[in-house]
């Protein structure tokens, strides 16, 4: 199984945001969370953190015909990136949103663009809902 995970704008930032709430996550500790759950299963993951919505573009095309699932953490692109979610349309990719709990963002489910299009919506911590996210595509398959 192939899936993709793609970390929205300012994702790369997250160290800053858990200091202020006295956590610790940064987007080393996630991608590396993601790696080790999967870790001896028949998994292969390409994982990118961008803000420029033509490298989600493409990482999206060139990864459509690859990919079986994406894991999709839109940040402030959930309110506005229709070129995003016109490139998740045409790709025909699996896709479940990835939304942070109210202490890293306030991008709802209601409020994003792209979930009437996603499969699911999981909102939850950081170190926690991207797990939840490669648990349900592993019930899925």
């Amino acid at each position: 199984m192939n899936i993709l995970v793609l970390h929205g704008p300012n994702l790369n930032l997250i160290g800053s945001k858990s200091a202020e709430i006295g956590e610790k996550i940064t987007i080393d500790k996630i991608n590396t969370g993601i790696r080790r759950h999967i870790r001896n299963e028949n998994i292969q993951i390409k994982i990118l953190q961008t803000h420029k919505q033509f490298h989600a573009i493409n990482f999206i095309q060139r990864n459509r015909n690859w990919a079986d699932f994406f894991l999709f953490a839109p940040m402030s692109w959930a309110r506005f990136e229709y070129a995003i979610l016109d490139a998740l349309k045409m790709s025909n990719i699996n896709t479940i949103q990835i939304l942070l709990s109210e202490a890293y963002s306030d991008v709802t489910k209601s409020n994003s663009i792209f979930s009437e299009f996603c499969t699911s919506t999981l909102i939850g911590a950081p170190e926690k809902v991207y797990i939840d996210g490669i648990d349900l595509i592993k019930k899925t398959v």
